[in-house]
């Protein structure tokens, strides 16, 4: 085994959105009597849907599953009014904790649709917050769009009245790709005045492509279903390194650095930084002496409470 360094990307982990999202769970079991139902997971990790788990939170996947009257927060993925409708039809004490860029999209849908364009939201089929931001317009009026090859064949009504949107946790550069294919196809295009993708999801692709120049494998830590830890994974294998997105230390394997002395770590949003730790002493028994911070970018954004949490 040669491998010597550990180069670990900054910014990594935790964004203001997973932050402000896991501060609701335990402000709400802190405040509420009663059991606190979350629906789906509150952000894609399981190290963290079970640390809430085990102080008292109970996940469900529909809110078929909530008690009439329960108290009930929405994950940091949105959702779509008809299931704001659902929450009211059964009486809930519904607890937003949809992260504000994600709340900024979908406010952006309902705003293009109600001046008459044809949405194009470019994203992920089956996301969570995939599924939200569609339900903000009238079905036939968004479409999603997730690759090139089709905003190049994507047809619509009225050309001439064409806007786009995006999820928030794409990668950046596939992303530009696809507006750019969709402007050529519609050279009226509308966009938001600013971007979709959110500066953490930026931040950790540009921290993952610097560290990508020095290592010659990337770690990413992150949860299978993590969107954003996918991507990040994706930017390392086209910055030319083998990279292998892992939960925790414990799926990593030793063949992986065969021949290899620098291995880059870095982190999905969701991810919390102890796991990047184990990561690092993992790497250290299999023979890394040197760790390196390479910090591209300061953070300093941070969101308050929803409303339902302020006026307690």
């Amino acid at each position: 085994m040669s491998l010597q360094k550990i180069i670990l990307a900054k910014p990594r982990g935790f964004c203001a959105g997973v932050e402000r999202a896991i501060e609701v769970v335990e402000q709400a079991l802190q405040r509420f009597e009663g059991p606190i139902y979350v629906r789906k997971e509150i952000v894609h990790n399981p190290h963290v849907v079970n640390a809430l788990r085990q102080k008292g939170a109970v996940f469900v996947s529909e809110l078929t599953e909530v008690p009439q009257g329960a108290n009930t927060i929405f994950s940091a993925h949105g959702v779509s009014p008809a299931v704001h409708a659902a929450a009211h039809s059964r009486h809930l004490n519904v607890i937003d904790a949809t992260c504000p860029l994600v709340t900024k999209v979908h406010v952006e849908a309902i705003r293009f649709a109600r001046e008459g364009y044809t949405l194009l939201l470019i994203g992920h089929a089956g996301h969570e917050e995939v599924e939200g931001t569609m339900g903000e317009a009238p079905p036939g009026a968004i479409r999603l769009v997730q690759t090139v090859e089709e905003a190049r064949a994507i047809d619509v009504e009225n050309p001439a009245k064409v806007a786009v949107i995006t999820q928030t946790t794409l990668s950046v550069d596939d992303t530009r790709e696809i507006i750019a294919a969709l402007k050529a196809r519609f050279p009226k295009l509308v966009a938001p005045t600013k971007d979709d993708i959110c500066y953490a999801t930026q931040n950790r692709q540009n921290a993952a492509k610097a560290i990508a120049k020095a290592a010659e494998v990337i770690l990413v830590i992150g949860a299978k279903n993590s969107s954003n830890s996918i991507r990040l994974t994706e930017v390392a294998e086209d910055a030319g390194r083998r990279a292998y997105l892992i939960n925790d230390a414990s799926e990593i394997q030793p063949g992986w650095f065969e021949k290899v002395t620098c291995v880059g770590v870095t982190s999905g949003a969701s991810a919390p930084e102890h796991l990047v730790q184990e990561v690092v002493d993992a790497l250290k028994r299999l023979g890394a002496t040197e760790v390196e911070e390479w910090a591209l970018t300061r953070e300093d954004v941070s969101f308050g409470l929803p409303a339902e949490l302020q006026k307690l």
